[in-house]
């Protein structure tokens, strides 16, 4: 039996996006709908989301279309937690992968360098997931409870690709956390 947490996370997904469709948006548009163009790499919004009462930050950036993962996702938004503040460390739990219609496609883990966040190994980094919960009505309140909603809907998934993520990098003789040649350590595709 589905637990109650995500089962309202699922709700919370459906009216999120029955909402924005209503106006004929969907998670992505209404992300960028203040952008001028997007430009690869860049965060949007400019200066990422942060909820200040429970430290969930996160921005959306995409890639170069030439890239293997441009023909299904249109990019991805990169969740994080500063369980002490704005000013104190920062950990990213997982990466939420969109196609150019703002639909959910996978969810995956990166490397270290890839965020140059403050590392965690994988149960202290399963502990913060239950903090990403964003209350804000910037940039939207739709997409901010959406991306709420999606990793409470998924955190079963989460868990399992995080514990993956460390046991993958456990498998190399050195500390691969920098190294570049590393990029996804761990995706379940949902599309």
């Amino acid at each position: 039996m589905m637990s109650e947490v995500v089962e309202q996370a699922r709700r919370e997904i459906a009216f999120c996006e029955s909402v924005l469709a209503k106006g004929g948006l969907n998670v992505l548009t209404e992300t960028l709908r203040d952008a001028d163009g997007v430009t690869v790499w860049t965060h949007y919004p400019q200066g990422d989301v942060f909820d200040p009462e429970t430290g969930a930050q996160w921005f959306y950036h995409s890639h170069a279309v030439d890239e293997p993962e441009a023909a299904i996702e249109h990019g991805h938004f990169h969740c994080f937690v500063r369980p002490e503040g704005a000013d104190g460390p920062i950990h990213h739990l997982i990466a939420i992968g969109v196609d150019a219609y703002g639909r959910l496609v996978r969810l995956f883990t990166v490397n270290q360098w890839v965020v140059d966040d403050d590392w965690l190994d994988a149960e202290p980094t399963i502990g913060l997931l239950d903090r990403f919960d964003v209350h804000m009505s910037r940039p939207s309140y739709l997409v901010n409870r959406w991306l709420t909603g999606v990793i409470a809907a998924h955190e079963g998934e989460i868990v399992a690709l995080i514990r993956e993520r460390d046991v993958r990098l456990a498998e190399h003789d050195t500390d691969v956390r920098q190294d570049r040649a590393v990029e996804v350590i761990s995706e379940l595709r949902l599309r």
